[in-house]
């Protein structure tokens, strides 16, 4: 036998009556239709973020502008003024500014460029600006950034 569009049916059990209420004192599901009696919920709609008369949350929160990204990533910042305490030559790492309390003992670090630089030094940090880039390399020296 082929099959045909007309033979086609649902599983056994996946299709459910949907239960009418509302018929009549008579049905078993008539008068309050399932909603017990009065209140707000027997009546037709209830509006979405209804807490009952209590203050809603929308209007609880504090009215702030604009929104803080959650995945904000948080840099100490260094100026490359600052790298003069260091030799003509050396190579500075994130652990040398922290040993020397250029830089707070946690957290990322980035080079900006504001001050200058007369030494070439090869700087190790998370991130550095452009400037900063800029005038390390301009005194002889090379950046890396450090994952």
């Amino acid at each position: 036998m082929r099959l045909q569009l007309h033979h086609l049916r649902p599983a056994e059990g996946s299709k459910k009556r949907k239960i009418r209420v509302g018929r009549g004192e008579a049905g078993r599901r008539g008068k309050t239709a399932g909603r017990g009696t009065k209140g707000l919920k027997a009546r037709s709609k209830v509006r979405r973020g209804f807490e009952g008369g209590q203050m809603p949350l929308q209007r609880r929160m504090p009215k702030l502008p604009g929104f803080t990204n959650p995945n904000r990533v948080e840099y100490t910042v260094l100026n490359v003024g600052r790298l003069a305490e260091f030799e003509d030559g050396s190579t500075v790492t994130v652990d040398d500014l922290r040993a020397r309390g250029l830089v707070k003992h946690r957290g990322l670090v980035k080079v900006l460029g504001e001050g200058d630089i007369d030494r070439a030094l090869t700087v190790k940090a998370h991130a550095f600006s452009l400037g900063a880039v800029e005038k390390i390399q301009a005194a002889g020296g090379a950046v890396e950034v450090v994952e």
